[in-house]
């Protein structure tokens, strides 16, 4: 695994100690850095694949967001929102020194991107957004609400492979054992008795309760068109219940001088970002963007 530094900073509001992998190829790069968000209940390790793969040769900043991984988690559910999360990453770049980055988010992340690059447009250079996009689908978030909260731990590596497989397996075609292993090994941790959980707050689910609006931000279209001048690669799973293709479509139309996109066949909600296909078209929009 490529290394990386860990960081430990406050959060906005100053009651919580995150962390963050900040991975610095080469410092003396005059690349943006690359800020990379995970999705509602994944950590910091989501984007290992990718940082192997894309051979990037500047700086990487993955965080786990307030409430999973390694940062603390809120006493407040009411705060897992992305405008608080927003206002983290904003302190976690000021900490950093650094003032502008390329945003690569997934699902959650990527609506994090859209209102961080809407909201200081100098700082967000461009955008790569992973399976989301100014319209959700209420079918998908009814999915994810299904799944997201308070579970009874597993007892081993094993049994959190066949949980994850249980929740994922129609988003991800071709997994055997071993890659589901492997899916949990990112996406749980283990307790000290042995046993293993979900490496985020259950707390979160309430943030996704049906009659809560605060898992979408509201107006997302009218943000889309703050973006109009600003570089964006969208990735869209060929079998997503989030991002349709034709919110991907509408998208272009109104996003018509710089926006592309790719659809990774045999995936859901969400493409990995391990994908060749994934892989090639950020590496390209990076070097087309990055100059």
């Amino acid at each position: 695994m490529t290394r990386y530094e860990d960081i430990e900073y406050s959060s906005a509001d100053g009651r919580l100690r995150l962390f963050a992998r900040d991975y610095q190829a080469c410092q003396a790069s005059d690349a943006a850095p690359l800020l990379m968000m995970h999705g509602l209940t994944r950590n910091s390790a989501d984007f290992e694949s990718l940082i192997k793969d894309l051979d990037w040769q500047g700086r990487m900043i993955v965080p786990d967001q307030r409430g999973r991984g390694r940062s603390q988690y809120d006493e407040d559910p009411a705060n897992y929102r992305p405008d608080i999360y927003v206002e983290d990453m904003w302190r976690l770049l000021d900490n950093l020194g650094i003032e502008r980055v390329v945003c690569i988010g997934t699902s959650m992340g990527g609506l994090m991107s859209m209102m961080m690059g809407a909201q200081r447009p100098s700082a967000v250079t461009s955008i790569v957004l992973n399976d989301i996009g100014p319209s959700v689908s209420e079918e998908g978030l009814d999915r994810i609400r299904s799944y997201v909260g308070p579970s009874d731990p597993m007892e081993g590596w094993d049994e959190a492979a066949r949980r994850c497989k249980q929740i994922n397996q129609g988003a991800l075609d071709g997994f055997d054992h071993a890659d589901w292993v492997a899916f949990a090994r990112r996406t749980c941790e283990e307790l000290n008795d042995g046993s293993v959980r979900f490496a985020y707050d259950p707390g979160i689910a309430e943030g996704m309760a049906v009659e809560d609006t605060n898992a979408v931000p509201p107006d997302l279209w009218q943000m889309w068109e703050a973006l109009r001048d600003k570089p964006v690669l969208t990735i869209r799973g060929a079998k997503s219940d989030i991002l349709t293709a034709e919110t991907v479509a509408e998208m272009g139309l109104r996003h018509p001088d710089n926006f592309c996109s790719v659809e990774i066949a045999g995936r859901g909600h969400a493409p990995l970002l391990d994908e060749p296909e994934a892989v090639s078209a950020i590496a390209c929009f990076l070097d087309e963007t990055c100059k």
